[in-house]
């Protein structure tokens, strides 16, 4: 089990390293479970990725998204567009690993459930 976080800047063929993120559960209040920020390699190394705290229900990741576009040399005009970038997604089998890919350019993302 797990969630798994990966983050790729397409538009300059880099991984995300440095970005900033949090992992919040649902229910049965809104908290925070993870925190920090990707590696060298555009991987979120934290436990909650091998399984820690993982349970059926909602989660939501939040990438912090326009700061790391800034903190890497796009200029702001181009950064404006995106800020904090929230997903929802549920967990129905905590037995199973949750893997998510993001990728990303300036102007737009996509976030799924990778294997």
């Amino acid at each position: 089990g797990g969630i798994s976080i990966h983050g790729v800047d397409i538009a300059r063929g880099v991984a995300a390293a440095g970005l900033a993120v949090e992992v919040l559960a649902l229910a049965p209040q809104r908290r925070k479970i993870a925190a920090g920020r990707l590696g060298a390699d555009g991987l979120f190394d934290h436990p909650i990725a091998r399984g820690a705290g993982v349970v059926a229900g909602g989660y939501e990741v939040v990438f912090h998204l326009g700061d790391w576009l800034r903190t890497n040399g796009y200029p702001d005009r181009e950064t404006a567009f995106l800020d904090v970038v929230p997903f929802r997604f549920v967990v129905s089998a905590p037995e199973q690993h949750y893997h998510l890919p993001f990728k990303f350019t300036p102007w737009g993302i996509q976030l799924f459930r990778g294997v």
